[in-house]
Parts: C-alpha cells; structure tokens; sequence
C-alpha cells in the first residue's frame, strides 16, 4: 500500500522520525505538534510533513533550545521571519557561552582538588571532602616554582 499524503498511524510516524510513540505524545501535549482528528472507529492519521516537523524539533533540542523556544522557532517556520530567528539564536549562544565559561570554571577548580588530593600526605583531611563539607572550594593551589 502506497502512503498518501495522510496516512501514517502514530507508531509509524514515531519509527520515521527517530522517536518513540510517548515523544510524538508528549510533543502533541505541549502544542509542538497538532494532533491530528480522529475519525469515529477509525485511527488518528500522519503525514510526511508531521515527520518534519518532529524532526525540526529534536534538530532543535540538539541545539540546545528548550521547548517552549522551539514553539516560538515553530511558530517562525515559514522561513520568513530571520531576524526574529536570530535573535532567539544569539540568546541561546549567549548562553551556551555562559555555560561553557561556567563548565571551563568547574574543570580548573576539580582540576586543582585533584592535584591537591594527590599531593596531601599522611593523615590530612581529603582536600575534596573538606572542600565540599565547606561548602566552597579552595582557592587554586600555588605551586612553588
């Protein structure tokens, strides 16, 4: 049977697009997908353009926007309004930026916890363990040269 236009079930709408049939679900109750009529005793039906469109948002969430930014990025589908677009993808690399200085900040602060873990000696508290006990980490440890 050739598919027209209308006529894919939900499971093989979910197997199209890469997702399980609870996302297709999930994205119909947060309005990211319409959810199609149901005929009486028949089966709601999908088209190739709902394939798109579930694709259009798990593209999205792989860029980092969130769902209710993915309905304003819908909502702007139609192409023609870019600049819109972008301001919606300069606000997400800003805070891509953010988390990624933050992570840099995490990486040096482990970093030195670690050496400092390897450096003690005898039976000094765990430089970690006090360290998150505290509540605050120590100050980068200065090494002498």
């Amino acid at each position: 049977m050739a598919k027209t236009a209308e006529s894919m079930t939900i499971g093989v709408l979910a197997k199209s697009a890469g997702v399980n049939v609870e996302t297709i679900r999930f994205y119909q109750r947060k309005g990211l997908l319409p959810e199609p009529e149901k005929p009486y005793g028949g089966i709601r039906r999908y088209s190739v353009a709902d394939v798109g469109r579930v694709k259009f948002v798990k593209s999205a969430q792989r860029l980092g926007f969130k769902l209710d930014e993915i309905g304003e990025l819908l909502r702007l589908e139609d192409g023609t309004h870019c600049s819109d677009a972008s301001r919606l993808a300069e606000r997400k690399l800003k805070d891509v930026r953010e988390k990624l200085a933050d992570l840099a900040r995490m990486e040096r602060e482990l970093s030195e916890l670690v050496r400092a873990c390897h450096a003690r000696s005898g039976n000094v508290s765990c430089p970690l363990i006090a360290s998150l006990q505290e509540g605050d980490p120590p100050a980068p440890i200065r090494r002498a040269k």
